[in-house]
């Protein structure tokens, strides 16, 4: 080494009588006008800040990096500090053969351990090696990139590198025609693009379809093993993988997402998906999971045939393959196509596999992808069928002791959906997993609430399930998510309500019980969420079932409430509200206030819906309300009449005897006025 030294020193004498350098100076970017290479850099920075936002991103660091940065610097200093710092010293004076041996040398090093990289921090090296990027020489290049790869996996440093303007300089080198250049730059945008900033930078500077262009590789070298392969295919395979992980990183932006669809990424990476080589596919699923949450992306994976392989992946042995695949169903799986493609590729059982498995219990990721998936699968019945058949409820109730919220979540959404079939009910019982679900409506985490109203509202269906409901008090409970501050945990809540009321031993008392119960739920009809109105007019119409429970609730000005949402044109509204003012038109003289509130011929409107279920509640509610001989008068002269004569010939008995009941109300009326006027006629 100390001849090393030597030599460097030499070199350094030599160069100092030169003017311009090959290298980089020790003068600060930002003291010193950008050269001509760089010029568009400011306006990539102006159009960032002024174009772009991506908000719902967040940075990498956290406490815990500040916390092991300030542990590694107290601790005590290794001798490798002091000699990566004269490395740098070197870089920073030498000629260009300096450079080169000292960045060989620094590549001797661990730069993966924080105390390396704060050594070249804190001296200013990353300036330099920045700077570097700058000069003609590609050995240079190549070695200052290759030692910003390493330093990058720094939170700190991936920020210093962004601010020092280095991502135009990386890019550039996109352009190379070396294989090696491209594929360490490529590799250092994936460790700086974890940063929300250089993200983008690389997409105002046009980086996306440069790296797009790497995933280019023939299918052949894909599925031929390593060994197999010659110098050269290594190299695009190794370009392919620092390519699909730049992207992977870049793919956190949405704006990103769609430029990369754009360049035309999805038939490359639906290529790659075929490669047997495991840290190719990793990177590309990676990719693929993330850009699978939007709508177009969804589509491009089904028609590029993707889910087969995906499905094929899972039974990798590689646990973040598992992850990254099982994700990508999660997200994909919002169609009926697709989810209907994971079955015929056979998806379904390594994705029960998984959450069998004892020893992946603490990969939290695996475990949410996992069930997210079996979760969106269990939406379609054929896959219901098929999860009884590998006993997936029983292993669901399993991981309801799980600590982890979004776990949780996903597997109650996925008992939710597989206890719409009675047999699953019971399998949900016998398993001992009603106190479970129970248990869980303690949570504060909003999703897994709303999951918890659904599952509890199919189970509340069965009679036996109810009575266990009952025993644990869980009326109250669900009850009480009435008063959450996120709308859909409060929908779901009031639509769970409906058959626990329905179902239970004494509803009419049960509710009465409830302190508060039905001022909550009266209250609610305030709200200016759709799907909450709808839902708490849903659990009126069962609570006003009873004449006790119906007396307080008009007390509570119920009807009042209920004439002003009568103007609505959501068909999801109008049918539950027609069957809360059903319900309610009963008693003493609401039929009359109701007529007065000009409620009738709105609720005549919504016979023009094409929703049957608004036909059968709108009918039920034209019933009720032709009890009074003023409303029949105004339906008649709303045309309601074709209407009802259709409906009479509907096959839901339900509507039948409604519309008849109200033609009956109407024809009974006219017949009395006739009699009336024959009457005065004949005195």
């Amino acid at each position: 080494m100390d001849n090393q030294n030597l030599n460097l020193n030499e070199g350094l004498s030599s160069k100092k009588s030169k003017k311009k350098s090959t290298t980089a100076t020790t003068k600060p970017r930002r003291g010193r006008r950008p050269r001509s290479g760089l010029d568009r850099q400011t306006n990539a920075k102006q159009a960032v800040n002024a174009l772009d936002s991506d908000s719902t991103e967040v940075e990498s660091s956290t406490d815990e990096d500040e916390r092991w940065k300030d542990v590694a610097r107290s601790a005590e200093i290794p001798a490798d500090y002091y000699n990566i710092q004269k490395l740098v010293k070197y870089i920073k004076a030498g000629n260009q053969t300096a450079t080169i041996v000292s960045l060989c040398c620094l590549q001797d090093y661990d730069l993966t351990t924080q105390i390396n990289q704060f050594a070249i921090q804190d001296i200013g090296g990353l300036d330099v090696l920045v700077n570097i990027l700058e000069c003609n020489d590609a050995k240079c290049r190549l070695g200052a990139l290759t030692v910003l790869a390493d330093i990058s996996l720094n939170i700190d440093i991936r920020k210093t590198i962004v601010d020092l303007d280095g991502i135009p300089l990386i890019i550039d080198i996109l352009n190379s025609s070396m294989r090696d250049l491209k594929t360490v730059a490529a590799e250092t945008l994936a460790n700086v693009a974890k940063v929300r900033l250089a993200r983008k930078y690389v997409r105002t500077c046009g980086g996306i379809p440069k790296l797009v262009d790497l995933l280019d590789i023939k299918l052949q070298i894909l599925q031929t093993p390593r060994e197999e392969l010659n110098f050269e295919e290594i190299e695009q395979l190794n370009m392919a993988r620092a390519g699909a992980r730049a992207l992977w990183s870049l793919s956190d932006s949405r704006h990103n997402k769609e430029i990369m669809r754009k360049s035309g990424i999805v038939p490359l990476m639906a290529r790659l998906l075929k490669s047997c080589h495991i840290d190719v596919v990793i990177p590309i699923m990676g990719t693929i999971q993330k850009c699978a949450s939007q709508p177009k992306f969804q589509l491009a994976i089904r028609t590029e045939e993707m889910i087969a392989d995906i499905v094929n992946h899972l039974n990798s042995p590689s646990l973040d393959l598992k992850m990254e695949g099982s994700t990508a169903i999660y997200k994909c799986a919002f169609d009926q196509a697709t989810r209907d493609l994971v079955k015929e590729a056979g998806g379904l059982e390594p994705l029960v596999s998984i959450i069998k498995d004892k020893t992946v219990r603490e990969n939290k990721p695996l475990l949410i992808g996992a069930t997210g998936a079996i979760w969106m699968c269990a939406v379609s019945d054929a896959n219901v069928l098929k999860f009884d058949q590998l006993r997936t409820v029983n292993h669901l109730v399993a991981l309801l002791n799980d600590e982890s919220d979004e776990v949780l979540t996903n597997v109650v959404g996925a008992i939710a959906e597989c206890v719409r079939f009675q047999h699953n009910r019971d399998v949900l019982r016998n398993a001992n997993g009603l106190p479970s679900l129970v248990t869980l409506l303690n949570s504060s985490h909003a999703p897994l609430l709303e999951n918890l109203a659904k599952a509890l509202k199919e189970c509340a269906e069965d009679a036996e399930s109810m009575r266990i409901l009952e025993e644990l008090d869980a009326v109250r409970l669900i009850w009480s998510l009435l008063k959450n501050t996120n709308p859909r945990v409060q929908a779901y809540a009031a639509y769970a309500i409906c058959p626990c009321v329905e179902n239970a031993k004494d509803s009419g008392e049960l509710v009465r019980s409830l302190v508060g119960a039905m001022e909550l739920v009266v209250g609610l009809l305030k709200s200016k969420d759709m799907l909450v109105l709808s839902a708490v007019c849903a659990a009126i119409a069962t609570i006003a079932k009873d004449s006790t429970n119906l007396a307080i609730l008009s007390d509570l000005k119920v009807i009042y409430k209920l004439a002003e949402l009568v103007n609505t044109t959501e068909d999801l509204l109008r049918k539950n509200l027609a069957a809360a003012i059903a319900s309610c038109a009963t008693y003493a003289t609401n039929t009359q206030e109701l007529g007065r509130l000009r409620t009738v011929t709105p609720i005549v409107s919504y016979m023009t819906s094409d929703d049957p279920e608004v036909h059968r509640t709108t009918a039920m509610a034209l019933e009720k309300l032709s009890m009074d001989p003023q409303n029949c008068i105004t339906m008649h002269q709303s045309g309601v009449v074709p209407f009802l004569l259709e409906c009479v010939g509907s096959t839901n008995k339900e509507l039948q005897l409604a519309a008849a009941g109200c033609l009956r109300n109407i024809r009974e009326l006219a017949l009395r006025a006739e009699e009336y006027l024959l009457k005065i006629d004949d005195e």
